[in-house]
Formats: structure tokens, C-alpha cells, sequence
């Protein structure tokens, strides 16, 4: 299942029902995304590892691979504390949890998540793009980013660029929209 870059590790959901449960960004070393997943998941924590299909090619055929949409990062939803949190920092590849303003470890909003898992499964073309903060808010009405809320930038001829992003890590990525489906948030 991890093709689409979902959730793994449900069995897990049910040990931490009732627990306080966020979202959180995780640092890896480079290219170590899918090793802190694999152990994590292991481990019973939620894991998300949001990921892009990009086309590549190996002895003269093209391939198309699946990508970290965010290098460097990946996402767990978990009350880490304690235990949770010293056994999530035992994972091989790991450089750490991003932190918040107050020093402990910075929650991501659930719908930004939600945003990014929507992407994802919609199979559509997506970059990275430049960190945004400004511009005009939206949120998609129609087809397979339906109440997707993010900026629209860079109209022309009806279409437009959605911008998503993790504010946390300072990170966006980027999808061709119908300007006609965008409605202001």
C-alpha cells in the first residue's frame, strides 16, 4: 500500500485510541525516508510518507518511480511522549522531530495533511515550489482536489497553480488547477 505514499500501520490505530494524537514532521538523513518509515511503521507508529510519481530513465527504457514529494521528510501522527517519543527517536536515519515555537516538537495541521494526502491520491503532476504566505486563498470545488484549500497563483488562460503547504518546514508543492473550479476560501 505504501505505493501512494498512505498510511501504513493501522494495526496500530487501534493501541493508541483515545490517546492525544498529532501530526508531526520527521527530518532524515538524505534518501533515508523509506528506511525511517519501514522501521517506524515496525515500530506501531502512524506513518505518512506523501510521494509523487516522476519518470526516470534506466538503461535507455523510461520508467515511472515514485518519489518523496518533500525530500528529507516524512510524517507521523502519534502523542509522542515519553516512551513513544525516545522510540521514535531510536530509528536508524533519523535526524530529528521539527520543532515548534515553544522548543517541544512542532504539530502540523490536520488539514495540511489532508490537503497533501488528497494530492497524492490524485495521481496528478505536482513540483516543488517556492514557500508561499501571500496570494489569494482558495478552495477547489471540482474533480479530484475537491475541497483542497491553498493559494492560487500564476493565472493565465484559466488556469492557474495551487500551492500547497507544510508551514512547519517552510515547504510547498505545486498543481495545475481550473481556475473555474477555484472558489475563495
Amino acid at each position: 500500500m505504501g505505493n501512494h505514499g498512505q498510511t501504513e500501520g493501522g494495526g496500530a490505530l487501534s493501541l493508541l485510541a483515545g490517546r492525544h494524537l498529532r501530526w508531526y514532521a520527521l527530518w532524515t538523513h538524505s534518501q533515508c525516508e523509506q528506511l525511517v518509515r519501514g522501521q517506524l511503521d515496525g515500530r506501531g507508529f502512524e506513518v505518512f510518507l506523501p510521494t509523487i510519481g516522476v519518470w526516470s530513465w534506466r538503461a535507455g527504457v523510461k520508467h515511472k518511480i515514485r518519489r518523496p514529494l518533500f525530500p528529507g521528510y516524512l510524517f507521523v501522527r502519534d502523542e509522542l511522549s515519553g516512551a513513544r517519543y525516545v522510540e521514535l527517536l531510536k530509528a536508524r536515519g533519523l535526524v530529528g522531530v521539527l520543532g515548534g515555537q515553544d522548543g517541544g516538537p512542532g504539530e502540523i495541521p490536520e488539514s495540511e495533511i489532508d490537503a497533501i494526502r488528497t494530492l497524492v491520491n490524485a495521481e496528478l503532476p505536482a513540483a516543488p515550489y517556492p514557500y508561499l504566505q501571500t496570494g489569494q486563498r482558495v478552495r477547489i470545488t471540482d474533480g479530484p482536489l475537491a475541497g483542497v484549500e491553498g493559494i492560487l497563483v500564476d493565472r493565465r488562460a484559466g488556469k492557474g497553480f495551487l500551492v500547497l503547504s507544510v508551514n512547519l518546514f517552510r515547504r510547498s508543492v505545486a498543481v495545475e488547477v481550473d481556475i473555474a473550479s477555484a472558489v475563495a476560501a
